[in-house]
């Protein structure tokens, strides 16, 4: 990366770009705060936003913006940031095994991250991925609006027995979300309520394939 990412761009000092990949890192799915990026790499805010246009510009990371619907709450609006490339994320954090990685606060963010980049690959060309998120603490992982009468609310869990929290059922009432699903490593799919399916990721990519 150091020796190609200037090909593409205004050139990014070997040193400044090691230390933005580990913070990004480190910051898997977390919201992007532009300024603190800046202020850690020494660099003003417009630099900072360069390097990470570029590095979105070269498909190395995701910036994924916030669903903006008129719900009359008070939304965030800062995108979250995930590194592509799950391997790239362990590699950066010095995660060599898989004993590293399972003992490692990274693990439920980079299966987020995972996912993710898997099922917004599956969507039809032209269908938007968001996600959603209130001052007051409700939370969507990944929201899909194919229209106005079609919303899936999609949570991602690294657990086996996933259940649904207060935030995720919140925001799918107050985005009027038609289908909610809780993606999880298993591999049976299952009611968690009346309102949300636990599915295996596999089955979920296929549902969005076929989504119209």
């Amino acid at each position: 990366m150091e020796r190609d990412v200037p090909q593409f761009g205004p050139r990014i000092p070997a040193a400044a770009l090691r230390r933005l990949w580990t913070m990004l890192a480190h910051q898997q799915g977390s919201q992007l705060n532009i300024a603190q990026l800046g202020a850690n790499l020494d660099v003003s805010v417009t630099t900072a936003k360069r390097y990470v246009e570029l590095l979105e510009d070269l498909l190395l990371i995701r910036t994924l913006r916030p669903w903006s619907g008129n719900v009359g709450k008070r939304l965030v609006k800062s995108p979250k940031v995930y590194i592509r490339d799950s391997g790239i994320t362990h590699a950066l954090l010095n995660l060599v095994t898989l004993d590293d990685v399972l003992g490692h606060p990274v693990l439920g963010a980079s299966w987020e991250g995972f996912v993710l980049e898997n099922l917004i690959s599956s969507l039809p060309i032209g269908v938007t991925p968001w996600f959603y998120r209130t001052s007051a603490g409700a939370e969507i992982d990944l929201v899909i609006e194919v229209n106005v009468k079609k919303k899936y609310a999609i949570e991602i869990k690294r657990s086996l027995s996933p259940s649904v929290s207060k935030g995720f059922a919140i925001g799918s009432e107050d985005i009027g979300a038609t289908h909610c699903f809780v993606v999880y490593p298993g591999n049976e799919r299952y009611p968690i309520n009346k309102y949300t399916t636990a599915i295996p990721l596999l089955d979920m990519m296929q549902e969005l394939r076929t989504i119209h």
